[in-house]
């Protein structure tokens, strides 16, 4: 009785910042966009994150529970979340699926909540005065669910979101970024995962885009870029290197680059 109370309390001495950062960050977002994104964003995130710690916990990998990282600034009322993987990573194998599972169930709550949140908006005119007015940018998939619900609009009408819808895009985007082909990121972990060493010429390749669109298109990503440049040639490998995927592992490979095509928007926000 008294080792496995010693246990409890180190569990949750170890989880307070976790808890913390947790609350800091659903008040930032509620603060940002009120309850229903709050909530709703933080499920998507919550759900992303437990994907990657409970594939880590099959695999027997050490991680963290959660961080978030709460910012009390719009539009999205936080930088995301992360875990911290600690232990060796066995194979090719548990890197994929390690991987794969975050972006996995980030999706299966963040395309609900875009239909959801969808049916929940309004169409309205575009205002002349665009200056308090906020674009998004629309990846194909959110783009296809809009379509799917709205038809094809009249012009100079948009869409104007409800918070759950907004969570739902917040939520592609934070999978989008996360699925980036390059080094430590979840894509960087799948590619890997499918090419091995030759990985390297497929992060070398997705960091030259990467940096031109940061140039050209948008320059809110040139903070990012330089992480890229800094952190994404780096992927820890693996003790086996040898043990192939299977074809499974393979076709779901190439079918989380379609989802990454589908979600990435080159050009996010529009002032």
């Amino acid at each position: 009785m008294a080792l496995e109370e010693l246990n409890s309390s180190n569990f949750f001495s170890k989880s307070r910042i976790n808890v913390l950062l947790f609350i800091a960050t659903f008040s930032t977002t509620y603060y940002v966009n009120g309850i229903w994104y709050s909530i709703t964003l933080m499920t998507i995130l919550l759900s992303h994150e437990l994907g990657h710690f409970f594939m880590c916990r099959k695999y027997h990998v050490e991680a963290t529970m959660p961080y978030f990282l709460p910012l009390p600034f719009p539009p999205f009322g936080t930088f995301g979340a992360v875990i911290k993987m600690k232990g060796i990573m066995p194979n090719k194998r548990a890197l994929f699926d390690i991987g794969a599972a975050g972006p996995l169930m980030g999706l299966l709550f963040a395309i609900p909540a875009i239909i959801i949140g969808l049916n929940l908006s309004d169409v309205r005119p575009v205002p002349e005065d665009a200056s308090n007015y906020l674009g998004l940018g629309e990846p194909i998939l959110f783009s296809f669910i809009s379509n799917l619900v709205f038809g094809n609009l009249p012009e100079g009408m948009d869409i104007y979101l409800h918070p759950i819808a907004f969570a739902g895009w917040a939520g592609l985007f934070v999978t989008a970024l996360n699925l980036l082909p390059i080094g430590q990121l979840d894509g960087g972990h799948i590619m890997y995962a499918l090419l091995g060493e030759k990985s390297k010429i497929v992060y070398r390749i997705g960091i030259f885009i990467f940096c031109v669109i940061a140039i050209l298109l948008y320059p809110g990503w040139m903070v990012f870029a330089v992480l890229l440049l800094i952190f994404g040639f780096r992927h820890p490998l693996p003790t086996d290197e040898y043990t192939p995927l299977d074809p499974k592992r393979k076709i779901l490979g190439i079918i989380m680059f379609i989802i990454f095509l589908t979600s990435f928007t080159p050009v996010p926000l529009k002032f």
